[in-house]
């Protein structure tokens, strides 16, 4: 699901795939799918310590809740996150990735809206006991993330370099609209159970 929303990769995958073949569009997946993996494990790195009070757990819930609910309308109306276009042409102008995996790799790099969109999962996950705050837990979830993202990537190359008219733009703009409502229906999920825990406190 993460990997849907019709962002820059995608949109250089199908780009970059129907002009240069099956192969490039691979490695391009394969470069967003490492920086996707990096981003994932930093998020749940910064939230190992911050949920061992009441206090400091209610307070990630309140801040996943918002952020899930503002991540899922910009993906529901196809917003670009804040900075997103700025941060990918400042990592592409210092560092001219020239092959397809660094191309794939700088634009997740560049890209503010995919460790926003991680720190709020891990926030959401491990505040709600989702997941337990331990690292096993959180490497088999990271590994999830990259079998996810290298699967998603390989369906989308192979329709591109196949000349596939199911991957344009506006199918993409599809997806993010999809990814978007299941951002929103997660958010009225926690939103719930904010409430519920309000009235349970009175």
């Amino acid at each position: 699901m993460a990997s849907v929303p019709g962002g820059p990769v995608n949109i250089t995958l199908v780009n970059e795939g129907a002009r240069r073949g099956l192969i490039w569009a691979l490695f391009i997946g394969l470069g967003a799918v490492v920086m996707e993996s990096i981003y994932c494990t930093l998020a749940f790195a910064g939230f190992a310590q911050l949920f061992e009070s009441r206090t400091s757990r209610a307070a990630m819930e309140l801040t996943s809740f918002i952020l899930m609910l503002w991540l899922g309308l910009r993906y529901l109306m196809g917003a670009p996150i804040p900075g997103e276009s700025r941060g990918i042409a400042i990592v592409e102008h210092r560092f001219h990735p020239r092959t397809a995996f660094w191309t794939g790799f700088a634009r997740v790099l560049g890209n503010p809206g995919v460790l926003l969109l991680w720190i709020t999962v891990a926030a959401t996950l491990l505040s709600h006991e989702w997941l337990e705050n331990r690292w096993v837990c959180k490497w088999a979830f990271v590994g999830g993330v990259a079998a996810g993202g290298a699967g998603w990537f390989g369906i989308l190359s192979w329709g591109v370099s196949r000349g596939s008219r199911r991957f344009s733009e506006k199918s993409l703009h599809r997806l993010s609209q999809g990814s978007g409502l299941f951002l929103l229906a997660t958010a009225a999920v926690i939103g719930i159970r904010l409430v519920m825990l309000l009235r349970r406190n009175r």
